[in-house]
């Protein structure tokens, strides 16, 4: 399956079948959470987090891939990545694009 964030690929025509999509929400046990809260107060990267919404992105990708393969499509193209905290230390990741086919 290829997936690019374009509306086209180079040398391909492409039948659409709609948009696919693919989300998590994901958060950190307690005890990371506390500790990148003090983390946060003297400043730094939060790799905890950062794992966690790496970890989320290819979950989100991975199901929206799911998704386009039951439409029976080659490709996704131009994939977009949303996120939204959901409550304290919870975040939503969602993967969208539009699913196609190579005529």
């Amino acid at each position: 399956m290829i997936i690019v964030n374009t509306d086209y690929i180079s040398g391909k025509e492409l039948e659409m079948h709609g948009i696919v999509k693919g989300s998590t929400i994901q958060s950190k046990h307690m005890g990371k959470d506390i500790a990148q809260g003090f983390k946060s107060l003297v400043g730094g990267e939060l790799t905890s987090y950062n794992e966690m919404m790496s970890e989320a992105r290819d979950l989100a990708t991975k199901r929206m891939v799911e998704e386009a393969a039951a439409l029976g499509a080659d490709a996704v193209v131009n994939v977009r990545y949303a996120s939204a905290a959901v409550m304290q230390g919870a975040a939503e990741v969602m993967a969208y694009g539009t699913a196609v086919k190579f005529c």
